[in-house]
């Protein structure tokens, strides 16, 4: 297996972490494989293994398709491990030597100890002590958590390249923030977890939560809890780089991905500043707007102008 090098400035597009149809899954990294300028793919379901057999009759020949586009393809694990039959789903995830993986939960960190491999958002990474552990692991790249603030990525971004490990930062997308052992979205539609009969596959973004005001909250994905509104770093992309990040993550929704890819890929090749990239943005008409408060270390949910301190 080798290792490819990064170039500054890598687009990542996670995982699909929501409940799609088989075709559609399929159709979706079809595009992006024709037409977005995306360098590395993460394949996999993370949240419920009780939806990975959906698209499994298509995942070769996905990956195929992406490779043949030039793409590089992860493969990620679940995040949450509890079962025989999620701890299978690691096994099997792991024993794959032909692809790298991206662990998403500590569980697939043993199995892969020793060999290259990358880590991903659903694991707590905040010091330079856990960068160390990972790396002496054999972790090639981390992507930070969506929650870790600007000081926090500049001062992990150094330690990781000294010892060789590229750091990626979600920079498009909800925000993955918790997982549980239940189903937010059987219990909501008065079924068990065992007996979903895959109810989420009616809110393909996620179902939207309101306050006791009617307000918005937060958005529910089978087990896994989110933020209701969009993530976008598109004005922070070049402190970022500065800070040292290398690549950044765009996490998959209904919108125009395609689009979505190349307003940032023209942001960070700057043919487009700030601004007009927002301005790009906002012309996806998304069902809720956009937050960037993490990364400024205020509440996640807020939204912090661009070029605004």
């Amino acid at each position: 297996m080798t290792v490819v090098d990064v170039v500054a400035g890598d687009l990542t597009l996670g995982p699909v972490l929501f409940n799609w149809s088989a075709d559609r899954w399929r159709d979706f990294y079809f595009r992006i494989a024709d037409e977005a300028p995306i360098e590395t793919v993460i394949l996999g379901e993370v949240v419920c293994f009780k939806r990975a057999p959906i698209f499994q009759s298509h995942m070769d020949q996905v990956a195929d398709r992406l490779a043949a586009a030039g793409k590089t393809v992860v493969f990620a694990t679940l995040a949450e491990v509890m079962s025989k039959q999620e701890r299978a789903l690691i096994a099997a995830a792991c024993a794959d030597g032909a692809h790298m993986i991206e662990a998403n939960d500590a569980s697939a960190l043993l199995r892969l100890r020793g060999r290259p491999h990358h880590i991903g958002p659903f694991v707590n990474v905040y010091n330079e002590h856990t960068v160390a552990v990972l790396a002496a692991g054999g972790a090639r790249n981390i992507c930070l958590p969506p929650e870790a603030p600007a000081h926090t990525i500049d001062t992990l971004c150094p330690a990781a390249a000294a010892l060789g490990v590229t750091i990626e930062v979600q920079v498009f997308g909800r925000m993955p923030l918790a997982l549980s052992a239940r189903c937010y979205h059987a219990r909501a539609n008065g079924r068990t977890k065992d007996s979903c009969q895959f109810v989420c596959e009616n809110d393909p973004d996620g179902m939207k939560l309101q306050t006791l005001e009617e307000k918005p909250f937060l958005v529910v994905n089978g087990i896994q809890t989110m933020s209701s509104e969009y993530l976008n770093l598109a004005g922070e992309l070049a402190d970022l780089r500065r800070m040292g990040v290398t690549r950044f993550r765009l996490s998959p929704h209904t919108c125009d991905m395609v689009e979505v890819a190349d307003v940032f890929r023209a942001a960070l090749d700057g043919r487009l500043d700030a601004e007009a990239t927002l301005a790009r943005l906002e012309g996806l008409n998304l069902d809720a707007p956009f937050c960037n408060g993490f990364y400024f270390n205020k509440p996640g949910n807020t939204w912090v102008p661009v070029h605004s301190s």
